[in-house]
């Protein structure tokens, strides 16, 4: 399905850009499970979410997922975001899924209200307004394959280890894998690795179409983090679409979605600058607007 993402339209006043910055030199960060870094230089416009709480593999919990709505809410915000890329900084882990140390001590409705506000972080993730990228060196299981689900493009190192391992924990995909792994590999593949908890290397992940590139892990542990990166760099100076595909719909309702999104086009900038650059054999410079 085509995704129609309003936000794209809907610019706050005033506007003020991310600082420029990188993780490492985030003032204030220190402690942070989430950190926000806006790259420079030839890199502007990639933006980078860097899950960092390595006493627990990056697990899902109450503070992690806040202050992970709270980056993608600052994010959301910023014009100058082109491409946002989901990346860890525990080495050997993207994410390890539900933090179940956390959700033993919850109570049955504290349990399904937290299990709502996953779904929630993954929704908002799956409508960011611009291209997502999960950089995924390391494990992946249950909803940390669920969280790289939700982007746009996965990118795996081949030693990877990922899978919807919920039924090997007497649970089920619950912030949207059941939905979102058919849309990928189809109905009945996705079936076989939900019933049977199946973990996938990142080189067959790649082969069955669950990430878009595998690659060779280097000694620093971060080769899908530079992949995609150089990913990024290529989506950025292409025009930023208020569009972006999903599951299937019938064709007709296709067509009309595509009709809406392309009458947001009509009147961009972008528009306009594009037809210039081609009239004028030069490389556009897009803007976002």
């Amino acid at each position: 399905m085509l995704r129609v993402l309003t936000s794209t339209l809907r610019f706050p006043r005033p506007w003020k850009p991310l600082e420029t910055r990188g993780c490492s030199s985030n003032p204030g960060a220190a402690g942070r499970e989430i950190q926000v870094c806006a790259l420079a230089g030839p890199n502007q416009g990639i933006a980078e979410i860097l899950m960092n709480r390595p006493s627990a593999r990056n697990a899902l919990g109450n503070v992690f997922v806040s202050q992970l709505l709270e980056a993608l809410a600052q994010l959301r915000e910023d014009r100058q975001v082109r491409v946002l890329i989901f990346r860890s900084g525990v080495k050997g882990v993207f994410c390890a899924g539900a933090d179940l140390k956390e959700r033993e001590q919850m109570s049955e409705a504290e349990v399904g209200l937290f299990v709502q506000r996953l779904r929630g972080l993954m929704t908002e993730i799956a409508a960011f307004p611009a291209p997502t990228i999960a950089a995924m060196d390391g494990f992946a299981l249950g909803g940390g394959l669920e969280l790289a689900l939700a982007c746009d493009l996965r990118v795996a190192a081949s030693s990877a280890v990922m899978g919807l391992i919920e039924t090997t924990r007497g649970l089920l995909p619950g912030a949207g894998g059941t939905q979102r792994l058919p849309r990928c590999l189809g109905v009945a593949l996705a079936k076989e690795l939900i019933f049977t908890g199946r973990r996938l290397s990142g080189a067959q992940a790649q082969a069955l179409g669950l990430v878009n590139h595998a690659v060779a892990q280097n000694e620093e542990g971060n080769a899908a983090y530079h992949r995609a990166r150089a990913l990024a760099q290529e989506i950025l100076p292409q025009v930023r679409l208020p569009l972006s595909t999903g599951g299937p719909v019938d064709i007709a309702s296709g067509m009309a979605i595509e009709g809406i999104c392309y009458a947001q086009n009509i009147p961009t900038r972008d528009r306009l600058e594009g037809m210039a650059a081609f009239r004028e054999k030069r490389l556009p410079r897009f803007v976002g607007e």
